[in-house]
């Protein structure tokens, strides 16, 4: 069974929704679909859906399923990638009124070049990849705190003024303390 969602937006998504109950329609499909739409105007015929599953239900389902389509909303990727599920993710696009601005793309080129999802830009581009999800294992994610810790140090330094450390030699300390002092 193959999991689709759409996330929780307040923008449908009927563009996804369209493609996969036209190619399920017409026999490009052919594994059981269960969906959830969202707010979606577009009501499919050929699969069963929810608009929005509580997260008891979501879970429940997406466990249940072999593979995952999704928008490229991190809640969605993430609960995939969580259970260890194959992934399909088709981001959003803002032309087409179903986000504000197109940063699921980005999101999507990211995941797919780190090995965790398959992703698909296009609308003819999306059934065919489908095909992909039966042999495709998501990469395993590795957190690294470090990493992000040093980001967010050196981005909040670059927020601050400028300090003259020069007349405190070789102690960071006494630098440190001057930078305290001076907020």
């Amino acid at each position: 069974m193959i999991f689709l969602t759409v996330g929780a937006s307040p923008l449908p998504f009927d563009r996804l929704i369209r493609i996969m109950d036209r190619a399920l329609g017409d026999g490009r499909i052919a594994e059981e679909v269960v969906a959830q739409i969202g707010c979606s105007r577009f009501l499919p015929r050929t699969m069963e859906y929810h608009r929005l599953l509580d997260k008891q239900a979501f879970e429940s389902v997406m466990e249940r399923s072999d593979a995952v389509i999704s928008h490229a909303g991190m809640g969605s990727i993430s609960a995939a990638l969580d259970l260890g599920k194959p992934i399909l993710v088709f981001p959003r696009l803002a032309r087409y009124g179903e986000a504000v601005n197109d940063h699921q793309v980005c999101t999507a080129q990211r995941f797919a070049a780190l090995g965790h999802v398959v992703a698909a830009y296009a609308d003819e581009e999306l059934v065919a990849q489908i095909g992909l999800l039966r042999d495709f294992r998501p990469s395993r994610r590795m957190a690294f705190p470090g990493d992000v810790a040093q980001r967010v140090g050196e981005f909040i330094c670059s927020l601050l003024p400028p300090v003259d450390v020069t007349h405190y030699g070789e102690s960071a300390t006494d630098a440190a303390i001057e930078v305290q002092r001076r907020r």
